[in-house]
């Protein structure tokens, strides 16, 4: 039978006068998978930070194999066996893997010798189910081995629980349930595993227990087997979503926006051609590696295309720079808000207005302090950003408000076409039915959407027609009509591809 290792009793955590965590008691059992979900801003990263010691609770008790225990730091949490690794790996990319295991590792003061690290670094490999050479430069290493990296170097430091933060977020599926099978594994073998992840699909594969939690406050905590999507969808968010999935009315229209015709870069990508309606959202679907961000990139104005004919708003176009792209009209969402999104040390309001900053400015250069400010409070109040002030930085916010102010910057641009790289990528259920219908809004104002994802269930709901591409090759454009996840990935996977 599991035992229990690790307890929270009646935590709560303020900041100022903010309140993060609020009476919360949950208890982490051995050789269990404890999945924790919930909105972005409920709380999920504050309870890892207090359970690794990046935080103290301002009250409540923590207890380990049943003693009260006070995790001062870091360094005493990872001495208790708590290890927590995240969506982005940390690895140093010059050392090979059997260094980047041990990194943090001095035996007795004298560092171990090569051939020793590596020793024990196979060891540790096997244990947790994977194939991986000790000697091989990190820098090559895909995600998912840099995940099992992390994990090794976890289980170096006798990991007893192990957090794993929102770790599949930027893996293929392939690759996401080689790290489901290591963490199962790893229940197997004792380990505590607290999951967390907004992917609800791997929520019911892998978990033996699920706790929910909203606004700060524990809701529910459950067996697998007690617990259904439509009901834990509702404890997190406090109102039905039945409807998520469901495609709205097209709001499609005659007029062509973009027309593509043979586009090509030569080496990434070629021969792609399209037509983007007013009113449409246009999916663009396909494996890691399929090649659509380099499509949107090109589109951009970032990397310009060697070849092909590019028409928006019926004349011919050729962005060489993002600013040309922008001042034609045309927005682009980065897949990635923390590196290309957002500037997150700077304040919501300056980040709202660093794309058309010349509007704020006054004939003199000066920054029109007052206008910045409404117009941030004008998108905080319509897109229930959720944060204390204007002049909160980025960086404070969770994903889920983080990816609507980078919305919010391009909403402030007005553009004819938005081009959406996987806009609800690592945030949860709610503020993805948000951006959903921000997205719809767009498209039914007269507008038009190019939207990459591999959310298979959210390019069928947001879709009017899907492209679907494979290594750089187009294989077919499907109504939405005649799509399924099973058409899709029959053409993503080069099993059946159309004449276009």
């Amino acid at each position: 039978m599991p035992q229990p290792i690790l307890r929270l009793n009646s935590i709560s955590k303020y900041f100022g006068m903010t309140k993060a965590l609020s009476d919360m008691s949950i208890t982490f059992n051995s050789g269990e998978v404890h999945a924790i979900v919930g909105e972005n801003g409920a709380g999920k990263s504050t309870i890892i930070k207090i359970m690794t010691g990046i935080h103290q609770p301002t009250s409540g008790t923590i207890e380990l194999d049943g003693k009260a225990s006070i995790m001062t730091g870091p360094q005493a949490a990872r001495e208790a066996g708590i290890v927590a690794i995240y969506q982005e790996p940390m690895v140093f990319p010059d050392l090979d893997v059997a260094e980047n295991i041990f990194i943090s590792d001095n035996s007795d003061g004298l560092l171990m010798r090569p051939s020793e690290q590596r020793k024990r670094a196979s060891a540790l490999i096997k244990r947790i189910g994977i194939k991986l050479d000790p000697s091989r430069i990190a820098s090559g290493l895909t995600l998912a081995e840099q995940q099992a990296v992390e994990i090794a170097r976890a289980l170096s430091q006798d990991v007893r629980v192990l957090i794993m933060d929102e770790p599949t977020a930027s893996l293929s599926a392939h690759e996401a349930g080689q790290l489901r099978k290591i963490a199962q594994n790893l229940a197997g073998q004792g380990v505590a595993v607290v999951y967390i992840s907004h992917r609800l699909e791997e929520i019911f594969e892998i978990s033996d227990r699920v706790t929910v939690i909203r606004d700060g406050s524990h809701i529910s905590t459950k067996p697998i087997a007690e617990v259904t999507s439509d009901g834990m969808i509702t404890e997190m968010v406090g109102r039905g979503f039945s409807k998520y999935f469901e495609k709205a009315t097209s709001t499609t229209r005659d007029e062509v926006i973009l027309e593509v015709r043979n586009l090509t870069l030569e080496g990434v990508f070629e021969n792609i051609s399209f037509d983007l309606h007013r009113g449409e959202v246009l999916c663009m679907a396909g494996l890691v590696g399929a090649r659509r961000t380099d499509v949107a990139l090109a589109l951009f104005g970032i990397m310009p295309p060697t070849s092909g004919v590019v028409k928006f708003k019926g004349q011919t176009a050729k962005f060489t720079t993002p600013r040309a792209a922008i001042e034609a009209g045309i927005a682009y969402v980065s897949e990635d808000r923390r590196k290309l999104g957002l500037a997150m040390p700077m304040a919501i309001k300056s980040n709202v207005s660093i794309v058309t900053l010349d509007d704020f400015l006054s004939p003199l250069g000066l920054l029109k302090s007052e206008k910045e400010r409404k117009a941030a409070r004008h998108f905080i109040d319509s897109l229930n950003i959720r944060t204390p002030d204007v002049e909160t930085p980025v960086g404070m916010l969770s994903g889920g408000n983080q990816q609507k102010v980078m919305l919010a910057k391009w909403l402030n641009l007005n553009p004819d076409l938005f081009i959406f790289d996987e806009p609800t990528r690592g945030i949860d259920i709610g503020a993805k039915a948000e951006v959903h219908d921000l997205i719809r809004s767009v498209a039914a104002k007269g507008g038009a959407a190019l939207l990459i994802s591999s959310d298979l269930p959210e390019v069928l709901a947001m879709g009017d027609r899907i492209l679907v591409m494979r290594e750089g090759h187009q294989m077919s454009i499907l109504k939405h009509s005649e799509a399924t996840q099973e058409s899709i990935m029959l053409h993503a996977t080069g099993q059946r591809q159309e004449t276009i």
